[in-house]
């Protein structure tokens, strides 16, 4: 019997390392088919885990409650599993070179855990050969262990997509990869056993991780030419999302806006590659073009806020300026290279108090990550200038007169206004000229907001 049969008639186990937004709901997953250990060296996740509570939002509490993933932070647990995923983040460090620590220190717990008969599949992003150069060697160092001989390894990729409950790890085809072809044979069939959409089986590791890392580079340059066009549209007073829509009309037109790129993989991902392309001795020409026009944007924004601030005859020092959301995307929690963070610390570069409400967010995260603290909405008035920097689902009940609202400096319960505007012909009369609204990501509508009275700027 082989290690596929055996992993469905429940006779060995499958071991998850790293628990965070793509590891979790793989090992759900799969827990639906086999047995599963879910490991993270982080105790506080695993307890929250145990309880029933999702920090990651992927799939909810009731799911959590009720899988019935083994989840421990005992490394020693892992020696139970044969078909080992690892799932760990991979990012840059502040000089844009790629941090393998948390890929090779997973590697390395591990390899003190190996047994023989075992395959390990890499799903970290990282650049072509870090799987066979870099992990490889580790495993073997750890174990005592020969690869190829004593265990084998695969790659294939993440494609979940945080915040989306529509592209799953069930309905993305996988790309999947192994060291010869009975491993990759090996590794298709397991992860069929969850993958409604199907796999496709890559022609080496090597192929597989440039599959990977070159999927967020495309979309990266191709936002950051969209960024492009909005800084030179609002040099020409078009609006960008007009133009867009209006060009979007063409069957072949790519459907990409403009906006701030952060987050975990489209941010960090072409660092990668050209990372590996400069060792190679290239210098990359375009994707770090891209790179350097979407790490820019938070600057921009902020900039351009200021100079709207101005125009509306604000004192910049000592202004305050309230701004909704800060997470990487919308409707997500994860806080990670999240680039309205860069706003913010542009913004108080000038001296200018900013306030941030996220309902979204973990405080906890954002705290520890930038030292921010979240307030909340009721907490918003008597502001100089309000930012939408991400589209969350609970900001999308807030109208025109609601932001208007907050502008003034009386006290009132701005949530129970929201609530009434959102069910009533309830209206105010605008009679303010100087209220800056910054629409990142266009939430409101144009020709609407600047009728009301606002100064109104997006991308």
């Amino acid at each position: 019997m082989n290690l596929y049969e055996k992993l469905v008639n429940k006779e060995e186990k499958i071991s998850l390392i790293g628990l965070g937004y793509v590891g979790m709901p793989i090992a759900v997953s799969f827990a639906k088919k086999a047995d599963v250990i879910g490991f993270d060296v982080n105790k506080q996740k695993i307890e929250l885990y145990i309880n029933g509570v999702d920090p990651t939002k992927e799939v909810g509490n009731e799911v959590i409650n009720n899988t019935t993933v083994d989840f421990t932070s005992d490394e020693t647990r892992l020696r139970e599993a044969k078909f080992h995923i690892v799932a760990v983040p991979t990012p840059v460090r502040d000089d844009h070179t790629p941090d393998l620590t948390p890929v090779e220190s997973a590697s390395r717990t591990l390899g003190r855990n190996l047994t023989k008969g075992s395959i390990v599949v890499f799903e970290s992003t990282v650049y072509p050969g870090v799987t066979e150069d870099i992990c490889v060697p580790i495993l073997e160092k750890e174990s005592s262990l020969k690869c190829g001989v004593d265990f084998k390894v695969g790659y294939s990729p993440e494609r979940i997509n945080p915040g989306d409950k529509v592209h799953r790890l069930e309905t993305i085809i996988k790309v999947v990869s192994g060291q010869d072809e009975e491993t990759l044979d090996t590794v298709a069939k397991v992860y069929e056993l969850v993958v409604e959409a199907g796999v496709h089986k890559a022609a080496s590791i090597k192929v597989a991780e440039a599959a990977k890392v070159i999927e967020n580079s495309q979309r990266d340059i191709n936002i950051a030419f969209m960024n492009e066009l909005s800084i030179i549209f609002n040099k020409m007073g078009i609006d960008t999302k007009a133009v867009l829509e209006a060009a979007g009309t063409k069957w072949n037109f790519l459907n990409f806006s403009p906006g701030l790129v952060g987050g975990h993989c489209i941010g960090v991902d072409p660092y990668y590659l050209t990372y590996k392309a400069e060792q190679m001795g290239y210098h990359s020409q375009i994707i770090l073009s891209g790179r350097k026009i979407n790490d820019d944007m938070g600057k921009y924004v902020a900039e351009s806020t200021v100079k709207k601030m101005i125009k509306a005859n604000k004192q910049i020092n000592g202004a305050k300026v309230a701004i909704f959301g800060v997470t990487f995307k919308e409707n997500c929690p994860d806080v990670r290279n999240t680039k309205v963070v860069d706003v913010i610390r542009e913004l108080e570069e000038y001296g200018i108090d900013v306030k941030v409400v996220d309902p979204a967010a973990d405080k906890i995260d954002i705290w520890n990550e930038y030292r921010i603290t979240l307030s909340n909405i009721e907490e918003i008035k008597g502001i100089d200038a309000v930012i939408f920097a991400v589209p969350h689902d609970e900001f999308k009940t807030i109208q025109l007169v609601d932001v208007k609202r907050m502008f003034e400096p009386k006290e009132y319960n701005l949530k129970a206004m929201i609530e009434v505007a959102a069910t009533s012909e309830f209206n105010i009369a605008v009679d303010r000229k100087d209220s800056v609204l910054v629409d990142i990501k266009g939430m409101f509508n144009r020709n609407e907001a600047e009728s009301a009275g606002f100064l109104y700027w997006r991308l």
